[in-house]
């Protein structure tokens, strides 16, 4: 499978070729039935599926050259190899076969054995679309969305929605949604993204139904209803879908809509952190730090705010100075003011870079607004030397550097909605 860049609408559509049996009436052994290639002026007989196919897709018959790339790209008979895949998928694209052109767009549009090119990419979804196929609406709307390949046009990216929507696409029916839902290219409307939203939902789309739940959630155009929200979660969160996990949890952790529980809360904050879901990192973080639904363990907690941290968190990067500030602290006052011992002293420079590490986390969050961050810097600033600060400005430089800003609002085919 292959993915598009809303990592759904570019499903690769064909079924998978097997090779086909013949059951003698007696129900002795089998044997391979034989197929006349309809290419094939001499009527050659093949004992295999895939040895006819092959010869069709070869002799320029577009549906099968079609079918031999899928082979490719999914790896099924044949060896995976996007290359191949996309030249294959060429042959039938360019005898007009509108699933190879949906399919070829994808592979420039996410560079699967061939160079990243987004016009090219519009130029084959066109095609296929103009054909009235509708994988390609879809993905020809998520290009004018996004300005990818042409010039960003909410009005076109929502006319192309549409027109997949109203054929119960369901990642277009979401992505119009998104559009009613943050009045992009029509007028604001809740109401209508509920009722697309929920139309993308009834077809299983994750995300559809985790927005659903956030509206349920926050009472948009619909009643507010926390067990519904919690009902639209859930059957997102079986599927994967990181926000849905985490809403979950809080769910779960605020007794909103299901009985209070810790245990639950954190199963499913894990699940959200384990695919690298930024907040759900701090929640568990959080959970760990204090103990709650699971016993308090400082270094899972650091592991965890440690990786929101990184991720430019700046809750995680506050709470992570603290916790290294601390540990610094405490043994600074039980180890070396009370015994003073050669072996305390010794350690203390290892423990001492945890003061530098809090003070670079402290910055990056103060960079962000946090005045928590800011407070707790100016506190162990008494406790640096003028050359640690110098090394921790040099650290958050360098996280810095290594960490280009994010763009700006997301496209419509993430979530674009608000999580707790």
């Amino acid at each position: 499978m292959m993915g598009s860049r809303n990592g759904v609408v570019g499903i690769l559509i064909g079924a998978a070729l097997v090779t086909v049996f013949l059951v003698p009436a007696n129900g002795s052994a089998q044997q391979d039935v034989f197929r006349v290639d309809p290419c094939s002026i001499s009527n050659i007989l093949y004992t295999t599926e895939l040895a006819a196919l092959i010869n069709c897709a070869a002799s320029g018959y577009a549906p099968d050259q079609y079918k031999v790339g899928l082979l490719y790209a999914y790896g099924i008979t044949l060896p995976e190899n996007n290359a191949e895949a996309a030249r294959w998928f060429q042959m039938a694209a360019e005898q007009g076969h509108p699933a190879a052109q949906h399919n070829l767009g994808l592979m420039y549009a996410d560079s699967d054995g061939v160079p990243e090119d987004d016009v090219e990419a519009v130029r084959w979804y066109r095609l296929a679309a103009e054909q009235g196929y509708v994988p390609a609406q879809g993905n020809l709307g998520v290009m004018y969305d996004n300005g990818h390949g042409v010039p960003e046009d909410d009005v076109e990216a929502v006319r192309l929605y549409r027109l997949a929507a109203e054929q119960r696409f369901g990642p277009a029916q979401y992505n119009l949604g998104v559009m009613y839902n943050h009045g992009n290219g029509v007028l604001e409307d809740d109401a209508e993204a509920v009722r697309w939203y929920r139309l993308a939902a009834a077809q299983g789309f994750a995300a559809a139904q985790y927005n659903l739940g956030v509206m349920y959630d926050h009472g948009d155009d619909v009643p507010e209803d926390d067990a519904e929200a919690v009902r639209w979660y859930q059957l997102s969160a079986a599927q994967g879908f990181a926000a849905a996990q985490y809403n979950l949890g809080v769910m779960y952790d605020h007794g909103t809509g299901v009985p209070e529980d810790d245990a639950e809360a954190l199963r499913w904050y894990r699940l959200a952190a384990e695919q690298e879901y930024v907040i759900a990192q701090f929640a568990l973080g959080m959970m760990y730090s204090q103990g709650v639904g699971v016993p308090k363990d400082e270094a899972e907690a650091v592991r965890w705010y440690q990786l929101a941290a990184e991720q430019g968190d700046a809750l995680a990067q506050s709470n992570l100075g603290v916790i290294l500030a601390q540990r610094w602290y405490s043994y600074h006052v039980r180890l070396l003011d009370a015994h003073g011992d050669v072996l305390a002293q010794a350690n203390f420079g290892l423990v001492e870079q945890d003061l530098v590490f809090a003070y670079k986390w402290f910055t990056l969050a103060e960079a962000q607004g946090s005045e928590t961050a800011q407070t707790n810097k100016g506190v162990i600033e008494q406790w640096l030397t003028r050359e640690h600060i110098a090394e921790a400005q040099r650290l958050s430089q360098e996280w810095v550097d290594t960490h280009p800003p994010q763009g700006g609002g997301e496209p419509s085919e993430t979530i674009r909605l608000p999580g707790r």
